[in-house]
């Protein structure tokens, strides 16, 4: 008999598995993939017999099915384990040696196809099935037996249908055709991509989406969550093996090594311009204060209780998974997103190019430029932009440059891929909280590769979807701009004036004045007395005993306090560092009324937009937190009523703001105003909360904007209407010729596939023709 000082995870890895992937095969062509439960044959029953005078074991096996329990006697030895005796007739071993249980393999089939549509419970799954059993008579000697010896059998099984699936996609590969090798790396995406994603990588020759002028070739997204994490408590998790089957997460060592190469990079400090960006440096460090996930020391999961903080995933814009990252730290640390990309770029041949698409895509492109974490040949392939999700998040600047909508080149794709992974394993967040890190990793696989058999079958569907709605949108959005009579070649340059005019840093000022924080003073002084009548509001609302959960109640007062502290500081630095005249000018500034107006609006409507922001997020909240305890009906009555709840607080803001844009427009009428000064637009309360990127509230008109006539973009609404619908257009023209590539990517992977199964299956041994 073989040694017995080895681990039982060790044999089933090393041993069991491999010798029961032909077996297992076999089985399955003889009982037509599990539809009929077959027993051994006579040739087979004489296989088992021992040639070698082993030491033989007999066993008395209770073996578990559908609706009944039979002991089954065999005699087992290293010329005929008992794992292989047993799947022969049909059954799975719980133990690689001496097993004292055996199930079903029809039996397995369904318990595997549950637990990736519910969440996997194999304690609840036996527990019925035990008592179902009992009913029927069947009675087993101990107690709680089956679960632990059941969910060995599940789990080891699972493991063996996963290798045979790769031993048969292994072995059709053998028999592609493949392009001859270059000495110059890669001419095509390596064969892993081509597998997670046959309509991006698919094509032999990728420069075919060239004649086209698809530029990038191929769309990312990227995203973190911090729900599917794992307990640092080890006493309540079971047996943890490594995980053997291929898996689409990174390896440590990878994810370290990009760590320790972010800690390493050299940090400056600048204004303007930052080399390589067309966004300004308040801009990028407005938007980063905006976002949690831009913030990489906010902790989104306690180190001190939890070992495994969350996952970032990189998908492709058909949803399929291409990598995981297992992520250890307590916030959205950069190193993790630069080691997809990296990934991604060393499976990739050198002049593909990618569109990456991130919630805070911007300061990842900041940071890769700044501090050179991505060499020049990856940046010049690399295209960012930001998710439509938390495109409302960003400043308007930002978003004219990274939205997918204005950014050209991303056609319809949304970016959000992420989140719709995240809501196909939500089910997974409670179990996995308690599992060890392999047997987490080994669900997370299980399921990525039950979605990509969904994504599989469904990609022609999602072919004639995507080509349908661009075709509809396009039709819709060229019979708007005929309407409007407009030149088309007129409205593209005022669309690219917008741009410059937007994205523009504000005026240098001398290094040895002071005045752009004297003009800053007012607005902080009444952005700082908005924020201490919120917080009284909220003292308020809780003496009242207004507040839902009290958790989140706390946690916002605590941010606001911060932010209050922050600016405070901000503001009494900036008093303190005035001179005399400077004080002087302050004086004169608070006595001028237009101004006093124009900087209540813009402090007003910065209130607006940090209030819109945080609206959508305790929407957020309030779905996740009675998605899971009401129906639909009692979802919407709560949802609605805390909406409406907060909704008067922004109403009465946009009111306000109206107003004073009123008194603006009165005191140029009035000739109050300095010479050529615009009134800023107000906002329509129709549509306040859809956050849509062109909607007025995002439109903003800063007090040193000297323009001699007000441009088309911002005065003539036919023309802000126009330069919607161009870029509309222009976006559906990508995207109908992106589908046409990936329909020619999906026929020629098909028809690759198809001959190379028929050549495996022409070259198959005379064993799996039997």
């Amino acid at each position: 008999m073989p040694s017995l000082s080895r681990l039982p995870w060790q044999r089933w890895t090393n041993e069991v598995i491999p010798s029961l992937i032909t077996p297992y095969l076999a089985y399955l062509r003889k009982s037509t993939s599990l539809r009929d439960h077959i027993g051994p044959q006579p040739d087979e029953v004489a296989a088992f017999q021992c040639k070698s005078s082993c030491q033989q074991r007999a066993l008395d096996i209770t073996c578990i099915l559908f609706n009944y329990i039979e002991i089954l006697r065999i005699e087992s030895c290293t010329c005929a384990s008992a794992p292989l005796q047993l799947l022969a007739r049909g059954y799975f071993a719980c133990a690689p040696i001496a097993p004292s249980l055996a199930v079903d393999l029809q039996l397995l089939e369904l318990v595997k196809t549950l637990f990736v549509h519910i969440t996997p419970n194999t304690t609840a799954w036996c527990e019925t099935l035990e008592n179902f059993l009992a009913g029927c008579g069947y009675q087993l000697t101990t107690k709680d037996n089956l679960r632990r010896r059941f969910s060995n059998a599940y789990h080891w099984c699972s493991v063996l249908c996963m290798s045979a699936e790769d031993h048969l996609s292994n072995l059709i590969g053998t028999y592609r055709l493949l392009p001859l090798p270059s000495t110059e790396g890669l001419t095509s995406p390596s064969d892993y991509l081509k597998s997670r994603c046959p309509i991006c990588f698919g094509l032999d020759d990728w420069r075919k989406g060239g004649t086209f002028n698809l530029r990038p070739d191929v769309h990312t997204c990227i995203d973190a969550c911090f729900t599917q994490k794992c307990s640092l408590d080890k006493h309540s998790r079971g047996p943890d093996p490594p995980n053997p089957i291929r898996s689409v997460f990174l390896l440590n060592d990878e994810v370290a090594l990009m760590d320790a190469h972010v800690r390493n990079s050299p940090a400056e400090e600048g204004d303007g311009y930052e080399n390589g960006m067309r966004v300004p440096t308040s801009v990028l460090d407005g938007c980063g204060e905006s976002f949690l996930a831009a913030d990489e020391k906010c902790e989104k999961a306690s180190m001190q209780f939890f070992a495994d903080t969350g996952v970032m995933a990189m998908l492709c814009c058909h949803d399929c998974v291409l990598w995981l990252a297992n992520m250890t730290s307590a916030g959205e640390k950069q190193h993790y997103a630069l080691t997809l990309i990296k990934k991604l770029f060393d499976n990739l041949p050198p002049e593909m190019t990618i569109g990456l698409l991130y919630d805070i895509g911007y300061q990842l492109h900041r940071s890769c430029v700044k501090y050179r974490l991505l060499n020049d040949a990856v940046l010049r392939q690399l295209t960012f932009a930001i998710s439509v999700f938390h495109a409302y998040g960003h400043q308007c600047a930002c978003q004219i440059i990274y939205h997918p909508c204005k950014c050209e080149g991303f056609g319809l794709s949304d970016g959000e891929g992420c989140e719709r992974l995240w809501s196909a394993l939500k089910h997974l967040i409670a179990p996995l909280r308690v599992s060890g890190l392999h047997q987490r990793l080994f669900v997370l696989d299980t399921q990525v590769r039950h979605l990509d058999d969904k994504n599989l079958v469904l990609f022609g569907n999602w072919l004639s979807w995507r080509w349908n709605n661009c075709v509809k949108k396009k039709s819709i959005a060229m019979e708007a701009l005929r309407e409007l009579s407009v030149d088309e070649t007129h409205v593209r340059q005022e669309w690219k004036s917008q741009c410059e005019h937007q994205t523009r840093p504000l005026p240098r000022r001398s290094k040895t004045s002071n005045d752009e924080e004297i003009s800053k003073i007012p607005s902080l002084e009444k952005s700082l007395g908005e924020l201490d009548g919120s917080l009284r509001h909220m003292k308020i609302q809780l003496c009242m005993g207004n507040v839902d959960n009290l958790v989140d109640y706390n946690l916002h007062l605590v941010q606001e306090h911060a932010h209050r502290s922050k600016l405070t500081d901000t503001l009494s630095r900036w008093k303190t560092q005035l001179g005399i005249s400077q004080r002087t000018n302050l004086d004169q500034l608070r006595r001028n009324v237009y101004l006093q107006v124009h900087l209540d609006a813009e402090a007003l409507k910065t209130r607006i937009h940090e209030r819109l922001r945080q609206h959508k997020f305790e929407i957020e909240k309030l779905e996740r937190s009675y998605r899971q305890a009401v129906n639909e009906r009692k979802l919407y009555s709560h949802v609605d009523t805390a909406i409406q709840r907060r909704n008067p607080t922004i109403r009465k803001l946009v009111s306000s703001y109206n107003g004073l844009c009123a008194d603006l427009s009165a005191l140029i009428r009035q000739r109050r105003s300095p010479p050529n000064a615009i009134a800023p637009n107000p906002i329509s309360p129709a549509g306040i909360f859809d956050l849509h990127i062109d909607a007025d509230i995002w439109q903003d008109i800063r007090l040193d904007d000297d323009v001699l006539e007000p441009p088309d973009w911002l005065a003539d609404e036919a023309t802000r209407a126009a330069i919607k619908l161009v870029l509309e257009i222009d976006r559906c023209n990508e995207e109908e010729s992106r589908v046409k590539v990936e329909h020619c990517a999906l026929q020629e992977w098909a028809i690759v596939e198809w001959d190379a199964l028929q050549r495996a299956r022409a070259h198959a041994s005379t064993f799996f023709r039997t």
